[in-house]
């Protein structure tokens, strides 16, 4: 048993399996965090108030798919991101470094019935498109999904999830605190990123030509 937060201007006691944006980083799905400040931040994604919905979620018997631990790598978390998101790839290399990465490194991901990794807010977002374009390295890219502490999810993808979900509060929200403290956790975030470009890297610098030419796979050492 444990706690799941989701923010949202609505209350939501009974989350509906089906329902929302396909094209959400990891598909259909019910988005939630195990942090309180976070779902109150997400709750405040425009400034309006919003409620941070509080459930209890019985974890017993369910899969879950922990991207950023248990085997998994960045390149699996990007690959979902690209099957699901929408990215403007305008050059060559991006578009093939897409491909690449989805032909390779895509997890068999969709029968697990929770999800656990990186929420691709808007900088986190930019980050990986900068991975893509050969814009920064493959260590950069796993340094800046640290940068800002902008957070994990944990998404309910299948009917066991959702039956195992139980509501238990809503708690009011103030827009007026907590979407000035989104917007400066994802300033923070591109401003150490800024940071981190300047700084000299250690060991060999890949980027995704480079996993691209010498034919990387899923089980390379080196991710």
């Amino acid at each position: 048993m444990e706690a799941l937060y989701h923010g949202s201007k609505l209350i939501i006691q009974h989350p509906a399996y089906g329902i929302g944006n396909p094209e959400n980083d990891y598909g259909l799905g019910f988005y939630c965090t195990r942090e309180l400040d976070l779902a109150k931040e997400w709750a405040c994604a425009e400034e309006d108030d919003g409620f941070a919905n509080r459930y209890r979620l019985e974890t017993d018997g369910l899969s879950c798919l922990h991207l950023n631990n248990g085997g998994c790598h960045i390149l699996n978390w990007l690959a979902i991101l690209l099957e699901n998101r929408r990215f403007d790839l305008s050059s060559p290399v991006s578009v093939r470094a897409r491909q690449y990465i989805l032909d390779t490194f895509l997890p068999d991901y969709k029968d697990y019935d929770l999800i656990e990794g990186y929420r691709a807010d808007d900088s986190y977002f930019s980050f990986s498109r900068a991975f893509l374009a050969n814009g920064i390295t493959l260590e950069q890219l796993r340094r800046a999904m640290r940068l800002g502490k902008l957070g994990e999810q944990v998404v309910l993808r299948t009917p066991a999830a959702f039956d195992a979900l139980s509501f238990v509060e809503a708690i009011p929200v103030d827009a007026s605190i907590y979407h000035a403290r989104r917007l400066s956790r994802d300033r923070d975030a591109r401003e150490d990123f800024r940071k981190m470009l300047t700084e000299t890297q250690a060991g060999e610098e890949i980027y995704v030509s480079t996993i691209i030419n010498e034919k990387w796979n899923n089980d390379d050492p080196r991710l």
